[in-house]
């Protein structure tokens, strides 16, 4: 009795340093698989910083409160204005091209129309023509059928035109808006940064005489008003 007396406390005392000794193997595992928790979810410094920079550095220019449009980068007249993300859907040499021949097209319309407000006639005009002005002059055409010829050479060349745009966005390297019109060779006498620059000037010009051109057509229609149309 006495030697199971003497055994049993030994016996227990091993018991209870194995349950002593996992016990703190489990609080230790538990306290490293905390640690490492809380260290994924710890913010940091480092990586945070560099991407607060990047997107601090692709905000759109023309509009800080958004993000730049990165379709138009490398394009001249680029400001980062593209607040529908237009340049997403539709490729951006499609783009560049349409607003290049439209801006070319108003810069033409802005000084015919006024050229023709000021008196200006290419003679000899039929009969009655040199009275009309720019805004009697359209149904006047229309009735001679002179409008309707404009209409099958206009179709006829934006069908040519046609033709070369797809070349181009299929990867034939032609330049948006670069047809090779240069009689004079005046592009190929400067620097790249002068071509830049008058790239630029084109651009920023059709730009304006697009809104000025429908300025003036809605002065002239709506208010009978002719040049300066105030």
């Amino acid at each position: 009795e006495r030697l199971s007396i003497t055994r049993k406390p030994h016996r227990n005392r091993g018991l209870n340093t194995s349950i002593s000794r996992e016990t703190k193997m489990m609080k230790a595992f538990l306290f490293l698989s905390l640690f490492a928790a809380a260290s994924a979810f710890a913010p940091a410094k480092i990586g945070s910083s560099r991407v607060v920079s990047q997107l601090a550095a692709e905000k759109s220019p023309a509009i800080p409160f958004l993000p730049y449009p990165p379709n138009l980068k490398g394009y001249v007249g680029d400001v980062g204005f593209d607040p529908l993300r237009v340049s997403d859907y539709i490729p951006m040499d499609y783009l560049r091209e349409s607003e290049l021949k439209h801006g070319r097209i108003a810069m033409a319309a802005f000084a015919g129309w006024i050229a023709v407000d000021a008196g200006v006639r290419v003679f000899p005009v039929p009969e009655g023509w040199s009275e009309l002005t720019p805004v009697t002059a359209h149904d006047a055409l229309v009735k001679t059928g002179t409008m309707g010829q404009l209409l099958l050479f206009f179709s006829l060349a934006e069908m040519l035109a046609y033709i070369s745009l797809s070349q181009m966005l299929q990867g034939s390297g032609r330049e948006a808006g670069a047809f090779g019109f240069d009689p004079l060779n005046l592009m190929g006498k400067l620097s790249e940064d002068k071509k830049k620059e008058m790239k630029l000037k084109e651009l920023t010009n059709g730009r304006a005489a697009m809104l000025a051109f429908a300025g003036i057509v809605t002065q002239a229609v709506l208010y009978g008003k002719s040049f300066p149309y105030f």
